[in-house]
């Protein structure tokens, strides 16, 4: 880790927080608890405990890894349903296959990001390709779950594959951390990632004892969670590491710093940010399906037993990758 880098980054456009923003305080820190996903990938699961009017709206969100896998090892999900909301998986190491029922797919690794829009519904399945199965290997990724608003949970499915050199590489007045945004605007500048409800995702790596205060909407909610590392957020500078989220105030700033010291595999600070607009709607969640209310909850799970959702492809064969 990072899969997208530079060797200088003060060749890069700077962002600078205002002399005026005002710094959002830290409302929280939590632990994400551990667990596994689909056949047996062990994940985090980052929002865990954190109030769902703090993440508005975003759903959930799970690190995936990092783990080394031994030959045989390595896993993915089964074909499974969604409705409702959109999946962003970013793969930082490690590749993964992606198959829907709506006709979406391919290969994402080292920075790749996969964006499937559920919409309406689909059956959808991740795995690694054969290749890795059979020979182990380094995995390590993110899956974030966004809400969609009513108005759109029943839109036509969508995918979107951004590879890693397509995301917008930005770094600090120092050149101290390195801001690959991914999805969303940031300060004027725009990730690839094409989002019906307006995020920013930024996944920044920061050097030992750099700071980086970063303009940040006041219309958004603000979140950091610690891919790796050691370090502290807000002006406080209070404590995080692997595994912990910061949820942020209101304010137009929020800083992070990296520690001096870090652990020998893990040279830097790494984090992903993420803010997004409050949707403020009624949420009904259960599995899979993301609605507004039961009935419409109730509805997704009579859809996909009734095949509404789409068919597995007579061949359940992923796309190859060499």
């Amino acid at each position: 880790m990072p899969a997208v880098t530079v060797e200088n980054p003060l060749t890069l456009p700077r962002v600078t927080a205002p002399a005026d923003a005002v710094a959002r305080p830290v409302l929280a820190v939590t632990t994400a608890p551990t667990g596994f996903e689909g056949e047996g990938f062990p994940v985090r699961r980052a929002f865990a405990g954190i109030n769902y009017r703090h993440l508005d709206p975003f759903i959930m969100m799970d690190q995936m890894g990092e783990v080394e896998y031994a030959p045989g090892e390595p896993k993915g999900t089964p074909w499974h349903p969604h409705r409702g909301f959109e999946t962003v998986t970013y793969i930082i190491d490690g590749t993964f296959i992606h198959q829907d029922s709506h006709g979406g797919g391919g290969t994402i690794t080292n920075g790749d990001t996969q964006w499937m829009t559920a919409g309406s519904g689909l059956l959808h399945i991740e795995a690694p390709p054969e290749s890795l199965v059979m020979s182990g290997g380094l995995f390590h990724g993110l899956q974030l779950w966004v809400n969609l608003p009513a108005k759109d949970k029943m839109q036509n499915p969508r995918y979107q594959d951004i590879r890693g050199g397509q995301v917008k590489l930005l770094t600090t007045a120092d050149g101290g951390a390195l801001l690959r945004v991914i999805a969303g605007e940031f300060d004027g500048h725009e990730g690839p990632g094409i989002t019906h409800t307006p995020i920013t995702m930024v996944h920044a790596t920061v050097r030992p004892g750099a700071e980086a205060t970063l303009p940040w909407r006041e219309d958004y909610n603000g979140l950091v969670y610690v891919l790796a590392g050691r370090g502290t957020v807000g002006t406080d500078r209070r404590p995080v590491h692997m595994g912990q989220t910061a949820v942020f105030g209101a304010g137009s700033s929020l800083t992070v710093r990296a520690d001096e010291s870090q652990d020998s595999n893990t040279p830097d600070l790494e984090v992903v940010i993420l803010g997004g607009q409050p949707i403020r709607e009624p949420m009904a969640h259960y599995g899979p399906f993301v609605m507004n209310t039961k009935a419409e909850l109730q509805q997704a799970f009579d859809d996909f037993q009734a095949g509404r959702l789409g068919v597995v492809p007579s061949t359940e064969r992923l796309p190859h990758t060499s």
